[in-house]
Order: C-alpha cells, then sequence, then structure tokens
C-alpha cells in the first residue's frame, strides 16, 4: 500500500513521526511530502532531525504568503505529485493550509482522504483553522478522532462512517520522545533556568500576532509579571513586535523558537505556561504543567473541563490574575487514548477498503 504522508508545518512533523513508524512497521510505502509551510532551520529542519523523520521525497518549497495564494500554490503542486504517485491514500495532518490543499488536491482526483486530528472544533469561524478543519473533514474518508468530543462534533454535522476515536498521536510522541529530552537537551543550563521556576510563553496564532491591541495587551500582562519569563518567539511574533515597537522588559528571555527535544524541557520544568497553541495545551495538559491559554475558546475543552487549562484571552488583567491564583486540581484523568493512537491509525489504513459512498470505509480492525 501506497500513502503520501503530507505535513508543512511543526505541528504536522511531530503527528508524522509516530504515524510513519506505524505504516512502515505495517510495511506500507510512505511518500513524504512537505509543503514548505514552515522552512527555516527552527521551524522545519530541526524538526526532521530530533524526530528522525525521513528526509521529504517532495518538498514544494511554497513558503509564506497570503492564505488564498498558499492554498493555490500548494493545490498545484500536490496534484502534480498526486498524479506522479498514484497513492491509496492522502493522510493529511491536523488544520494548515498545508491540511486543507492535500485534502482538497486528493478529493477532486478521487483518491481517499484520511484526516489525523478530525473533528476539532472551536466553532469560531473567523479563525482560518477552523475552516481548514471542518472542510477537511468533510472531504475526508477516514476521520481520526483524538477524543470523544471530536467524535461527538462529527456527529453533529452528520459524519458517522469512518469515524475512529483513536487517540492522540501527540500523546504518542510525547511518551516517545520526553525521555530522549531528559537525556539530550540542555536548554536549561543554557538558558540559566532552575524548573519551577519560570513562567514558558508562545504565541503565534493570527487572532493575537496579526491583531496589534491583543499582541500589545499580551505584552503588558508579560512586562507585568514579576517573574521570570521564557518566551520562544515565532517570525510572525518578531516582526509584530518591531512593527508596533512594543517593549520587552529585562525579565523576558525573548528566544528564537527551540526544537521539539528543547520544547518538551522548556514545558515540562517550567511552573506555569501562557500559550495560544493548541499543541502546546495539550502537552502541558500530559506533562503536569497549569497552562494559561490565550485565546477566547479552544478545541482542546476537556483540558479545561478537567481544571488544568484556564482561558484568559489576550486580556491583560485577566491573564495577570490568572497566572498568580490559578490551582489545578490534583487529578488528571487520562483524555487522550492509551498512547497507541499511531498503531491503530496505521492498522485502520491496512485494513481500510473505501466504498463508493461519501465516508464509507469500513471499520478498522483494531476494533
Amino acid at each position: 500500500m501506497k500513502i503520501i504522508s503530507l505535513v508543512g508545518a511543526r505541528p504536522q512533523f511531530i503527528k508524522a513521526a509516530p504515524v510513519g513508524r506505524a505504516l512502515r512497521a505495517e510495511e506500507c510505502e510512505v511518500v513524504l511530502v512537505h509543503t514548505g509551510q514552515h522552512y527555516d532551520n527552527e521551524m522545519s529542519a530541526i524538526f526532521f532531525r530530533e524526530l528522525e523523520i525521513p528526509k521529504p521525497d517532495y518538498n514544494l518549497g511554497v513558503g509564506s504568503g497570503s492564505h488564498g495564494w498558499q492554498t493555490g500554490q500548494m493545490l498545484i503542486q500536490i496534484e502534480e505529485a498526486l498524479l506522479e504517485e498514484k497513492p491509496d491514500w492522502m493522510l493529511v495532518y491536523g488544520d494548515t493550509n498545508s491540511t486543507l490543499a492535500g485534502a482538497l488536491a486528493a478529493a477532486k482526483l478521487h483518491v481517499p482522504v484520511a484526516h489525523v486530528e478530525a473533528g476539532l472544533r472551536s466553532y469560531n469561524r473567523r479563525m482560518p483553522e477552523e475552516i481548514n478543519r471542518v472542510l477537511t473533514d468533510h472531504a475526508s474518508d477516514l476521520l481520526f478522532c483524538p477524543t470523544q468530543t471530536a467524535v461527538d462534533n462529527l456527529t453533529r454535522e452528520n459524519i458517522t462512517r469512518g469515524v475512529h476515536n483513536v487517540g492522540d498521536v501527540m500523546y504518542d510522541a510525547v511518551l516517545h520522545n520526553i525521555k530522549l529530552a531528559k537525556k539530550s537537551s540542555k536548554v536549561l543550563e543554557e538558558l540559566d533556568l532552575e524548573p519551577g521556576k519560570y513562567l514558558l510563553a508562545t504565541v503565534h496564532r493570527p487572532v493575537n500576532t496579526d491583531n496589534e491591541d491583543n499582541l500589545r495587551n499580551i505584552l503588558m500582562a508579560l512586562n507585568t509579571l514579576n517573574e521570570v519569563i521564557v518566551f520562544p518567539a515565532h517570525p510572525r511574533v518578531r516582526k509584530a513586535i518591531n512593527r508596533q515597537g512594543l517593549h520587552i522588559n529585562s525579565h523576558i528571555q525573548l528566544i528564537k523558537p527551540v526544537g521539539y527535544l528543547d520544547m518538551l524541557t522548556l514545558e515540562k520544568a517550567a511552573r506555569m505556561i501562557l500559550t495560544d497553541s493548541g499543541g502546546v495545551q495539550k502537552e502541558a495538559y500530559w506533562l503536569g504543567v497549569p497552562c494559561v491559554t490565550l485565546r477566547e475558546e479552544t478545541e482542546w475543552v476537556e483540558t479545561v473541563q478537567a481544571g488544568w487549562n484556564v482561558l484568559v484571552g489576550p486580556d491583560a488583567k485577566q491573564i495577570i490574575e490568572t497566572v498568580n491564583v490559578f490551582q489545578p486540581p490534583r487529578e488528571r484523568p487520562n483524555l487522550f487514548g492509551d498512547g497507541r493512537a499511531s498503531q491503530y491509525i496505521a492498522a485502520s489504513l491496512v485494513g481500510s477498503e473505501v466504498s463508493s459512498q461519501k465516508n464509507g470505509a469500513r471499520p478498522p480492525r483494531f476494533l
């Protein structure tokens, strides 16, 4: 069986690594296509090295651009790869423009689509990621959900066939890589950090980086907090900070984006995490670190319901108050599967035959 595994952004590299291992263990031919949505060393190359992901068979080199231009360029080149490779499946991950472009290109060529991390919803259609999620799910034949909430979201949209709750592949990745991080990462020593004595902040979503008021309010809160703050800054954030002439106080360590193993180390040792990243919210939960989410909604509502994640939006006063008083409960229920989502996905793809009916894949053999 030949499968195109399509990636483009750092969260997708993390997801593709354990799924790729599982597919190769099932003796599948995996053709890795990298759109180039994230393309520099800090955002791309270091992840391939650390996660031992094979060199992409195709690197489309699309790079940055507006949503329409970027998605259009990807569509053209992904279609060419599909026509060349003639795969049995197109495998897409998450909710980026790469995800949507891969799903659309495959669906139009009648190549069945499998979506890893299907069923997520923020119910905020102003987020480009939300549009990508909805359209990809409705174009997919197999939908691999990380939680029961995701399954329920799809049911409300009348998508019930080909839907499987396999757990979260990012949990697989954390379990596999946290031990490697402990052995190899030196980031705490390099930044002169003590475990439990700093906050970790990440900001990258357009709702915060492209909105001047939101970014200003978040930085106002970070400047006010009387703690060491480590802030790996996405390139978009640096450009926005420079464009607005925003000030960064000396207790904030504004650093370049770090690799996956260093990021896991920074997350695990932080007293608290402030983020607008969905992946970081989950990693904080798995690592037992309180999380303050700099958005007004989240796809990962389970982490909020469990009491380990608080939504504060870009409100400076609320950010400061929450950081100073937030204490999660002792319990952290297992909400994201058993750490074998990748194996379940591989077994399902190998054992599935897509019917002519929409979303008509037969149940995976592991159920």
